[in-house]
């Protein structure tokens, strides 16, 4: 069986290394050892030294030679726009308060797994709430070396 034992971040490896792919929840891309199969039905497996969080774009390194390229999966979100600094700043800090995890996007919205009763309060709060499917990828937090912790 094939056999990843270290990861790359986004840009620090080549395309022409990728042999296959992965895609993933956010709950699974949260990894230390685990058999895994890859976007084309192939069994591996995932065996680090230590847990890490794999993004969009990090790649497994198989020890044979090679790369898996690790996709984020579409998942069940929840995107949230509001039209103040002072809303942003509470809606954040009640989203912190549930210790839920929060993605904040390109354009300054945030986005959270999808949980009605989170819908319900954040719009109470003056936001706007929209259901979607896409990929998750929270901040790792202030405490976590930056969200990434691969061999470089």
């Amino acid at each position: 069986m094939r056999r990843a034992t270290s990861t790359l971040h986004a840009e620090h490896w080549a395309l022409d290394e990728v042999l296959s792919t992965v895609t993933l929840a956010y709950e699974d891309r949260h990894r230390r050892r685990i058999k895994m199969t890859d976007d084309d039905g192939e069994a591996f497996l995932l065996d680090l030294a230590e847990a890490e969080q794999l993004e969009e774009g990090d790649a497994l390194v198989l020890e044979e030679g090679g790369v898996i390229a690790v996709k984020a999966a579409d998942e069940d979100v929840l995107d949230i726009q509001y039209e103040t600094t002072a809303e942003a700043a509470r809606i954040a800090w009640h989203i912190g308060n549930r210790h839920t995890p929060v993605q904040v996007l390109k354009d300054g919205g945030l986005r959270i797994i999808y949980d009605h009763v989170l819908q319900h309060m954040v719009e109470g709060l003056g936001a706007t709430a929209a259901r979607k499917s896409a990929p998750f990828s929270p901040e790792q937090g202030a405490y976590s070396g930056g969200g990434h912790s691969h061999d470089h």
